[in-house]
């Protein structure tokens, strides 16, 4: 017996692991059919592809969903699939909801090249429109609008209008998604699609209302008047919409408060902090949006930032920084984008983000536009407290191998300097040392920054010593040029060689004494080795930039100026000026011709003896005098740049700031305006106060088997007021300062009350008695003559405790 237990037992399991067997190979069929969109369905050869309109010709589904998963992997390796169309078409009200999905990717792909087939299942669309389902409702709806055919763009309002008054959220959001689409192929619906989004804004649901806003930006963008109406109730609804329609959301009340809500005011205060006066519209908008600088969506985070930056008074736009530095760790995407935002707000928060300095400190593996934009917000950071840390990081990025971060790095040495009167010596110091550097890019670098520094320290020298003083600095001026011309053939930039030839033109008679108090052993009034600088650049004066020539033209001309006996300076300013005269450049023909002409009353033979080509135009002859405050007065250098200041009209935070130029899909802010629109436009049914109602109920008494209860009264009595659900005290009664005198009198109040209570409860008592004894007096002669009296009884001692009752409470 036990046996044959055993044995069956054995056979059982057997089967059910040929079972478990099958089970498992059909899901692990299934599972792989799921994940087919890898090598399965992408490997396609001709003998599968042939079996693809047999597959969709079937009557499984599962046949027809490989057919589609195959024709999808087709189109994503850019194979032309359009011959399998008509039979596509046919599956378009499959039941199966995924080979629905493929059919409408299918459909969206190739509806343009075949209208015609396309147009043949529209149908099928239109009545997926009332599917009960609202995903399928939705997916209709989509790729009605995806088919690009211009003639059906009746249709396809009509079919936007229907399911922006749908039910389901969902569909109203793609109602909305919908509108662009149309618009873009069709620009004529514009009055029916601007219905169909005031419609859309009336939407009660936050899951809808980011579209909404897309659909507006692109059909009427300039249509604010629209929102009046709904402004108040879309800034209480921001927080609830999904994140990428809270960006959508707020730069269009960005748009909308910058037109039509006044500018926070400055009050005028004697003394305190900056207050300003701002609107309540536009401080409900603060209010509500400043909860999402918590948000994980680093563009919700930054369209927030956006929003306080141009809407905010000022003493409310450092809320941005903290938010904003928490997303610089998230990616190198992310830090790029936010050091580029952080960059243009640097000059109205330096204050801010000083003390945070060190999240913007370069790293090796920085991309090269993430360390430009450190450096940037470094020098814009640089104060009295930080500068010494910011120097060293400066000196250290000077040996990095990108060129561009070498320039930054020494200008902002030279930013340093300029900044911070207590570091110039430190900065010099540094500068100096990069110009004994064998690379080319350091030595031009510090060249260009040396330039303005000695400009700088001379002009101080010259206030020290104006007043009596002494100078103090290690590394005189003078000194600095007289190395900066000893290195001249070491300076190969064009730009930097031209601002040594400025310098030592500019400067030469400023250095007449030589150094240690030694006599000069140069030209008369010149530093020595000014000539010597001139002898260089005429040798070397055709293989020069046109930069660098006039530089030399100009210094001649000023070296000739203050030594004109110097026979050595005349020679050398004759053969620079007959070079520049068949100069290819015309700058530099027309610069050696007006210089030559000015120095002919200084120098009669700047032209030579055997100059026939010269002609005596006559005019007036200017002093020696003269052409020194000519040359020498009021110069600058070629190398300073103008720094241009753009109007900045919503920049931050948009693709114009990555890109540097304005886009379409960016929102260009206007100006404030002088006064906003009226708040009562924006008053809507949401915003009126509700009136109080006071609601009294009766009580309930029942008498023999039936029970009545007595109707709830929603009118205010007149003993109760109602213009709020707090009753007001008596004005008799001041307000309380004493909490004491509070105390004291609520337990007189409430001693009051409790013996009011008593006194009431013994009268109703001795009715009760009363009314008792008459209807058992009226039970004994006959109970239908005196009912109506004991339910007259009754109803006034109801009336009686509901308004004792009612006193109560008002007391209290």
């Amino acid at each position: 017996m036990a046996a044959v237990n055993l044995n069956l037992i054995a056979e059982n399991a057997s089967r059910l692991g040929m079972r478990l067997q099958e089970t498992l190979s059909e899901h692990t069929r299934d599972l792989a059919i799921a994940r087919g969109s890898g090598s399965a369905f992408l490997d396609n050869p001709e003998e599968k592809v042939k079996n693809i309109g047999r597959q969709l010709d079937s009557n499984s589904d599962r046949e027809k969903l490989e057919a589609m998963k195959r024709l999808i992997a087709l189109i994503s390796r850019g194979r032309n699939v359009s011959e399998f169309f008509a039979q596509v078409v046919k599956n378009v009200a499959s039941h199966n909801l995924e080979i629905r999905k493929l059919v409408y990717i299918y459909l969206l792909r190739y509806a343009e090249q075949e209208p015609d087939l396309a147009l043949l299942s529209i149908n099928t669309f239109q009545k997926d429109l009332s599917d009960p389902n609202p995903l399928i409702r939705a997916m209709a709806l989509r790729v009605l609008s995806g088919i690009k055919v211009p003639m059906i763009g009746s249709l396809v309002v009509l079919a936007i209008k229907k399911c922006a008054a749908d039910i389901s959220p969902y569909v109203r959001k793609a109602a909305a998604l919908a509108i662009p689409k149309i618009y873009h192929i069709d620009s004529s619906h514009q009055p029916q699609l601007i219905e169909i989004i005031s419609t859309l804004l009336k939407d009660q649901s936050p899951l809808s209302i980011g579209s909404v806003a897309i659909a507006f930006d692109a059909v009427c963008p300039t249509r604010l008047d629209l929102l009046h109406q709904h402004y108040r109730r879309l800034c209480r609804t921001l927080i609830d919409v999904d994140e990428w329609g809270q960006v959508d959301l707020m730069n269009l009340l960005i748009r909308y408060a910058r037109v039509m809500l006044p500018r926070p005011i400055l009050l005028e205060n004697a003394s305190g902090p900056a207050q300003y006066d701002v609107d309540s519209d536009l401080k409900l908008l603060l209010t509500s949006a400043e909860p999402l600088f918590q948000s994980q969506n680093p563009a919700v985070v930054l369209a927030v930032a956006r929003l306080f930056y141009y809407l905010a008074p000022p003493p409310e736009v450092p809320k941005i920084v903290p938010p904003l530095l928490r997303l610089l760790h998230i990616s190198h995407e992310i830090e790029r984008v936010v050091l580029t935002n952080l960059v243009l707000a640097s000059s109205t928060l330096s204050d801010v983000l000083a003390k945070s300095y060190t999240q913007f400190l370069v790293r090796a593996d920085d991309p090269r536009h993430v360390k430009k934009d450190k450096v940037r917000l470094l020098r814009s950071v640089i104060n009295a407290e930080n500068y010494p840390s910011l120097l060293r990081e400066f000196i250290c990025y000077a040996d990095d191998a990108d060129e561009e971060l070498v320039a930054d790095a020494i200008q902002g040495i030279g930013y340093i300097a300029r900044l911070i009167p207590e570091s110039t010596q430190q900065c010099l110091t540094a500068l100096m040392s990069f110009i004994q550097s064998k690379h080319d890019v350091i030595v031009t670098n510090a060249v260009l920054v040396l330039k303005s520094l000695v400009q700088i320290l001379i002009q101080q020298q010259q206030n020290v010593l104006a007043i009596g003083g002494l100078p103090s600095q290690s590394f005189s001026p003078l000194e600095i040029i007289a190395r900066l011309a000893r290195r001249i053939d070491d300076i190969r930039h064009p730009k930097a060689r031209a601002c040594v030839v400025w310098l030592v033109g500019q400067y030469a008679s400023s250095a007449a004494p030589a150094e240690n108090g030694s006599t000069s052993i140069g030209p008369e009034g010149i530093a020595p080795w000014a000539p010597d600088v001139l002898r260089k650049m005429a040798k070397s004066f055709v293989q020069e930039t046109a930069v660098v020539k006039l530089q030399i033209i100009t210094l001649g001309a000023k070296l000739l100026v203050l030594c004109p006996s110097d026979r050595t300076i005349g020679l050398l300013n004759r053969y620079v000026f007959e070079l520049a005269r068949y100069d290819l450049n015309y700058d530099v023909r027309d610069r050696a011709r007006t210089l030559r002409a000015l120095l002919s009353g200084v120098n009669a033979s700047i032209y030579g003896e055997n100059d026939d080509g010269h002609e005596d135009v006559g005019g007036v002859v200017l002093r020696r005098e003269q052409v020194k405050v000519v040359l020498f007065e009021g110069k600058a250098s070629p190398a300073e740049d103008v720094v241009k200041e753009e109007d900045d009209h919503g920049r931050f935070g948009s693709l114009a700031a990555i890109t540097g130029r304005w886009t379409g899909s960016d929102n260009y802010l206007p100006d404030w305006l002088e006064e906003g629109t009226e708040s009562s436009l924006r008053d809507s049914e949401a915003d009126v106060p509700q009136v109080p109602v006071y609601a009294s109920q009766s009580s309930v008494r029942s008498i023999g088997p039936s029970s009545r209860a007595s109707p709830v009264v929603l009118t205010p009595t007149g003993r109760a007021s109602p213009s709020g659900s707090i009753v007001r005290q008596d004005s008799s009664k001041a307000a309380y300062m004493d909490l004491d005198k509070f105390y004291e009198d609520t337990e007189e109040t409430e001693e009051s009350e409790e013996s009011e209570s008593e006194e009431e409860g013994d009268e109703d008592e001795e009715d009760g008695t009363a009314s008792g004894s008459g209807d058992e007096g009226a039970s004994t002669e006959g109970e239908g003559a005196e009912e109506p009296e004991s339910e007259e009884d009754g109803d006034e001692s109801d009336e009686a405790k509901s308004d004792s009752n009612h006193a109560q409470g008002t007391t209290r």
